[in-house]
């Protein structure tokens, strides 16, 4: 069965193209720009999602707390 997606929504940011998050499977996706390749994180609290959001800069929060804590696969 294909994995249903959660609202995909357009984030400012000049490396991460959109942001899903789905808080009943605490899943989070990412869609990086440039390569256009998407990922989903596994585990990934609500707290940790809210503040991604609130971040002056999306790339660098994601590459310093999600990259590296959370397991992910390339969809």
């Amino acid at each position: 069965m294909p994995e249903s997606l959660p609202t995909i929504r357009r984030v400012d940011s000049s490396s991460v193209e959109a942001i899903g998050y789905d808080p009943a499977t605490a899943k989070l996706y990412l869609r990086f720009r440039g390569s256009g390749n998407a990922y989903v994180y596994y585990d990934v609290p609500p707290a940790a999602y809210a503040s991604l959001m609130a971040a002056n800069s999306i790339g660098r929060f994601v590459n310093a707390e999600i990259k590296g804590t959370y397991d992910f696969r390339r969809l």
